[in-house]
């Protein structure tokens, strides 16, 4: 059987999808036809539109194929998705990373088991499937440490898709690292959903920072560790002093910050307020001068004026964003945001596009002070990432998965170019 997977949303769904892809062609080596399994996301209502016009887009134009369909759209409404024609199987989060699932749903007796396999997702407290990484190799690979949410911020759903904060133990996640680096990665992305709040279930409560220094420490022959987004309230100590004491520890850090006025934080019921994010950003840039900062930020949040929307772009200037992830407000069915005092769409659309356009130009000016320098950058085809995460279009092909020394000559404006 051939297996494709469709990969919808977050990073961790796509070193997830590297998972299911691997355990759907094992269970399935020896039957025919063709398995299309599309891994949803249900952290906007257009993510979730998205995943089901793909899917009746794959039914006309595969008609032989068999749909199956999880993720995090997949547990929030699985009746929805069984609902459709197009659909075979919905299959829940958990279930998604189980080998079982999908060795079940291979065998001819796997019609018995329903078209949907949804369990709870708030009664899981271990991290399915051990570790998500990617199976196949590639220069960069992702390791989940850390899956679910505990936090209930007024606009996310993601929660009841992910289910409650889990960690891995430390002793798995380097003996995988450990793995994939022996095996040809040159860097690895400590991937979560809310990776900040790693350890909270383990013995002894460990940080993300513990886990940053174990890593470091007991694998020397990793050239480069990257964190994936954290929550700007929950950087502990040991992770500050991993980014002024190790290299390999990337200067690049992704803040999930989504507003820049107080009142808004305080109705999205987040943690930090305007002056915790300007502290940090500023505390992370005195320890490691090379520093790149991104962040989520949210445009048009119900309840926002012109006059808060305004504190949440000058947040740009005032923290140093340089890659900035903006959200235009959706309102998910469900969360307390949905019934709040909603903002005009035209209002949202304007708002975020002005986001985005700070946005581009503070990456503008990180890219102008990049033109004339040298800079380690990590091979990936034609186009390689330098150290802070910044694309670099190369002059000339390189060895795939190989760090080298590159002149930055100049750049378009959306990535820099080796001379």
């Amino acid at each position: 059987m051939t297996v494709e997977v469709i990969t919808f949303g977050c990073r961790l769904n796509a070193s997830e999808s590297e998972a299911i892809r691997h355990q759907a062609m094992t269970a399935a080596a020896d039957r025919g036809g063709e398995l299309l399994i599309v891994n949803t996301c249900a952290v906007t209502g257009e993510a979730t539109r998205q995943a089901r016009q793909t899917i009746r887009r794959l039914a006309r134009e595969r008609p032989a194929a068999t749909i199956v369909v999880t993720g995090c759209a997949a547990q929030i409404e699985p009746h929805a998705f069984a609902a459709m024609p197009q659909v075979a199987r919905v299959v829940g989060n958990a279930e998604k990373l189980e080998p079982e699932t999908w060795r079940a749903l291979a065998q001819p007796a796997g019609a018995e088991l329903g078209r949907t396999i949804v369990g709870d997702i708030m009664a899981v407290r271990e991290t399915a499937g051990h570790l998500a990484a990617g199976h196949a190799v590639k220069a960069r690979a992702f390791v989940q440490v850390q899956n679910g949410c505990d936090h209930r911020c007024t606009f996310c759903i993601i929660p009841f898709g992910r289910g409650p904060s889990r960690s891995v133990p430390m002793g798995a996640v380097v003996d995988e690292i450990r793995r994939l680096t022996a095996a040809g990665a040159a860097e690895i992305v400590l991937s979560g959903v809310d990776i900040t709040s790693y350890g909270d279930d383990l013995p002894g409560r460990p940080r993300l920072g513990t886990l940053v220094r174990q890593v470091l420490r007991h694998v020397p022959e990793l050239p480069r560790l990257r964190l994936s987004s954290i929550d700007a309230v929950e950087v502990d100590g040991d992770l500050l002093d991993a980014f002024a004491t190790q290299a390999r520890l990337m200067p690049h850090v992704h803040l999930s910050l989504q507003a820049g006025d107080d009142l808004i934080l305080k109705r999205m019921k987040r943690r930090h307020g305007r002056a915790d994010a300007i502290r940090l950003c500023g505390a992370l840039r005195a320890l490691r001068p090379d520093l790149v900062i991104g962040a989520d930020v949210i445009a048009g949040f119900p309840t926002e004026t012109e006059a808060m929307f305004r504190r949440s772009l000058e947040l740009v200037e005032e923290c140093g964003l340089t890659h900035l992830h903006v959200f235009p407000f959706s309102p998910r069915p469900g969360t307390p945001a949905a019934r709040m005092p909603q903002v005009p769409s035209t209002a949202i659309r304007e708002r975020a596009q002005r986001l985005r356009q700070a946005g581009a130009d503070a990456l503008g000016r990180h890219l102008d002070r990049e033109v004339g320098r040298t800079r380690a950058v990590l091979v990936e085809g034609r186009l390689a990432r330098t150290e802070a995460f910044t694309p670099v279009r190369l002059a000339r092909p390189e060895p795939y998965g190989r760090i080298i020394d590159v002149a930055i000559a100049g750049h378009d404006g959306r990535a820099l170019a080796a001379a």
